[in-house]
């Protein structure tokens, strides 16, 4: 049985898009699954974060990486499935044609909402796209301080768009990038911090919706 493709994407940039990626990527390979990670951004975040695990892990990442094009992701997803449980695939932060083959590919698209009301604009573009390609998605509250009016206001404001809306919230904690620039996930870095346990959250909610 082939695996789940999960596209993590958004159209606007500091949403936190690669983080969320590499974190669900890192949270499902610690619970044993086989996953690989799929860059299809220029910019390149993730290759250079997986750069720098290789060297952090003496050669043993346990991930499998991948990188494509826009026009390649169809090819690359269909050989990583093949020996994979999930292909988690990092997308570049714009919402048009080159976003398109990785939504189709895509069993569930997660898109991160970071904590700005701008984000929710953005986010209603994504999710117009989304829809077009018939494929189901996940909103996910990121980047939130816990207590604050903002974060209220942006949970209630996620309820009006196009997407069912994640329970759990990721909130603004200075250890996701802290574990990124070392070549890790939050999951390997603090296994009993709050990050953690948000991340374990975000992928329960996701292996539910998968199943």
């Amino acid at each position: 049985m082939a695996g789940h493709t999960i596209t993590v994407a958004q159209q606007k940039g500091g949403s936190g898009k690669t983080t969320v990626a590499i974190n669900l990527a890192v949270h499902l390979w610690r619970e044993g699954h086989s996953v690989a990670v799929l860059d299809t951004d220029p910019q390149g975040s993730l290759g250079r974060w997986f750069m720098t695990r290789l060297e952090a892990t003496a050669g043993a990442p346990g991930l499998e990486f991948a990188t494509a094009s826009a026009w390649g992701v169809s090819y690359e997803c269909d050989k990583l499935k093949k020996t994979n449980d999930f292909v988690i695939v990092d997308t570049p932060p714009k919402a048009d044609s080159d976003l398109r083959p990785a939504l189709r590919e895509a069993d569930l698209v997660i898109v991160p909402v970071s904590a700005s009301q701008l984000d929710l604009w953005a986010t209603e573009a994504v999710l117009e796209l989304v829809e077009r390609t018939r494929r189901p998605s996940l909103a996910v509250l990121n980047r939130a301080r816990a207590g604050t009016r903002l974060s209220t206001e942006m949970v209630t404001g996620m309820q009006s768009l196009e997407a069912p809306v994640a329970q759990t919230v990721l909130g603004n904690r200075v250890v996701f990038a802290e574990a990124l620039g070392a070549g890790f996930g939050v999951s390997e870095r603090q296994p009993s911090g709050r990050a953690a346990a948000e991340i374990a959250a975000l992928a329960a909610e996701i292996r539910a919706l998968l199943a």
